[in-house]
């Protein structure tokens, strides 16, 4: 299975590109519109993280720049009556970390917002999207927010981004969030990272 290509673009497409590689090989590969219209000129370097589909008339092969997104673009494939199409557009409109904290927010009529998903559809991906990536975590449900205003639910989200990018466990830190937030819910995100870094380190002293 091809997983990754290193390569020229030979040719561009509307849905991606061609990748041709030192070997000689050109490969076509599908992308979403917006990566596809961030590719190099046709001769520039290009190398992407690559999801191999095998049909019975066809191979067909998906292009993503991180390896987080091809494995959201597989975990979106293994959902029931979804196809690289649909799955292409969610992550068109999505980054991973988006869809990450849809299921942490239980908040499934974003999905609507993807092109072709109706409130019934975006109900049926949202729960088996939900399972499986709270599958890939910690064991259990995801912990639900504390009960926030607009402002203070994307604050809490962002700051969570935060801490995990920063390397802290997921569920260490929506734990210390939601006491922060319980706390001061009119926190910004700067100081809300600050504050669950200064509990996260008194923890572990």
């Amino acid at each position: 299975m091809i997983a990754f290509l290193a390569g020229t673009v030979a040719a561009r497409t509307q849905g991606g590109c061609v990748v041709l590689t030192s070997g000689g090989v050109g490969y076509e590969v599908g992308m979403t519109l917006a990566a596809a219209a961030s590719l190099p000129k046709v001769g520039g370097e290009v190398e992407l993280f690559v999801q191999t589909i095998v049909r019975e008339d066809a191979i067909e092969l998906y292009g993503f720049t991180t390896w987080d997104e091809r494995m959201l673009f597989a975990t979106l494939l293994s959902i029931n009556k979804l196809g690289p199409k649909t799955a292409l557009a969610i992550l068109a409109v999505f980054t991973p970390d988006d869809l990450r904290r849809l299921v942490l927010t239980d908040d499934y009529t974003r999905l609507i917002q993807v092109p072709g998903i109706g409130k019934k559809s975006a109900q049926r991906i949202f729960l088996d999207l939900k399972f499986k990536l709270e599958g890939q975590g910690a064991s259990g449900p995801a912990p639900s927010l504390p009960s926030l205003d607009g402002s203070a639910v994307n604050a809490f989200r962002d700051a969570l981004a935060g801490l995990t990018n920063l390397g802290y466990d997921e569920g260490e830190s929506r734990k210390v969030l939601e006491e922060v937030f319980t706390d001061q819910a009119d926190l910004d995100v700067g100081s809300a990272l600050r504050e669950a870094l200064k509990r996260i380190a008194k923890r572990r002293a």
